[in-house]
């Protein structure tokens, strides 16, 4: 009996030796600092290394495992100032490695993606949330690891629809992005059957900490009876102040009050709390949703180097893609990529600064292959093309 289990230990460890092989692998961080528009507040300023210190803490994590398996990770790092060069940044970057981790808007991350250098190259959205880069201006090099605005919109459309709160009043402010969140939330209404009783656009300009008691109740006087109100605010700037201050006592959800997200500092179930204190030590500051995006980028690779034993980009892009691959991403589930858009599957936390309120998709939305694609665009709904050319 001895000898059969110390033959059984000899021959995993001749396996695993055998599995082992020396791999090195670089992947490139390329920033782009885009102004930040001024705001009411300045609680809670945009950390300067937010995307960043989630590579880094993903970069950690892939060498811990990689010192077991011989293999060696490094991050080279660029950060391209307001108005600077990206695509010849990202040029010199792709001369190095193939793999790139991005945190930049929408347009910049196109103008790389169409760099003839990075034709045969992977890239990795962490911070762009826009639906067309899902859609009808998908690149077939690009993945996404933070969640698309739809698929935000669909969980708390998801949410409100379990809690029977059927109608929904909007408040949205003037910018680009709260305008595209305006635009996700009223399609997930329709989706899910919500109605969308007033929609309200915020043109204060006032400082709201003086008389926001005074002005957000007679702005909200003429809203219709409604369910949940829903603020359409990105940057966070006038919804603080709507909180608690409306003409009607209802909850408040969308960009404040219950938020759908990527990751929170409130996200602890399923093994999260060890990345949250891995991060809060590393980094001296609570983890934020495109940090997390960033650390799910360095880790798909990781995880796709440890599962092929090689850097070789084809191979490498072929398992990600694959159903083999599967991230544990704290979140309960098996993250995966959609084929057909290269769209990260995860759960979306929706929650309040100190607690998880639930976890979309919720129990009875059900999908025949997924019911993580009953969050954002689902194959039907998706006019890319690239991946399956």
């Amino acid at each position: 009996m001895i000898r059969k289990i110390v033959s059984t230990l000899l021959m995993i460890l001749w396996s695993l030796s055998i599995a082992r092989a020396d791999v090195t692998m670089t992947v490139g961080y390329l920033e782009l600092i885009v102004p930040q528009p001024p705001v009411l507040s300045n609680l809670q300023a945009t950390p300067d290394d937010q995307g960043l210190a989630g590579a880094q803490v993903g970069l950690s994590d892939n060498q811990t495992t990689g010192k077991f398996l011989k293999h060696r990770y490094s991050l080279e790092t660029t950060i391209v100032n307001e108005g600077g060069d990206i695509a010849s940044a990202a040029k010199q970057l792709l001369a190095k490695t193939p793999y790139l981790i991005i945190n930049a808007p929408r347009e910049a991350l196109i103008a790389v993606a169409d760099l003839p250098e990075a034709k045969n190259a992977l890239l990795l959205n962490v911070s762009a949330p826009d639906n067309a880069l899902r859609n009808d201006s998908c690149r077939v090099n690009v993945l996404h690891t933070l969640p698309s605005r739809s698929m935000l919109s669909d969980a708390l459309a998801q949410f409100a629809l379990k809690k029977r709160w059927t109608k929904w009043a909007m408040l949205y402010g003037v910018l680009p992005g709260d305008l595209a969140f305006k635009v996700a939330l009223e399609k997930s209404a329709k989706k899910f059957g919500i109605k969308l009783v007033a929609q309200k656009e915020w043109l204060y300009t006032s400082d709201m900490r003086r008389n926001a008691s005074q002005e957000v109740p007679l702005f909200t006087q003429d809203l219709p009876d409604h369910d949940m109100l829903i603020i359409a605010d990105e940057p966070g700037d006038f919804g603080r102040y709507v909180l608690y201050n409306t003409w009607l006592p209802r909850p408040t959800a969308g960009s404040e009050g219950i938020v759908p997200t990527a990751w929170s500092p409130s996200v602890e179930q399923h093994g999260a709390a060890q990345l949250q204190k891995r991060f809060q030590k590393q980094k001296a500051r609570p983890m934020q949703a495109i940090d997390f995006a960033a650390w799910a980028a360095m880790r798909v690779i990781g995880e796709a180097v440890t599962r092929t034993n090689t850097n070789d980009l084809q191979k490498i892009r072929d398992y990600i893609l694959s159903d083999k691959f599967q991230l544990a991403g704290f979140k309960g589930r098996p993250l995966t990529f959609r084929k057909w858009n290269g769209q990260l599957r995860q759960p979306i936390p929706l929650s309040h600064s100190r607690a998880v309120i639930a976890n979309a998709p919720l129990e009875g939305f059900l999908h025949k292959n997924n019911e993580l694609d009953t969050l954002g665009l689902d194959i039907r709904e998706s006019s890319c093309t690239s991946f399956t050319e």
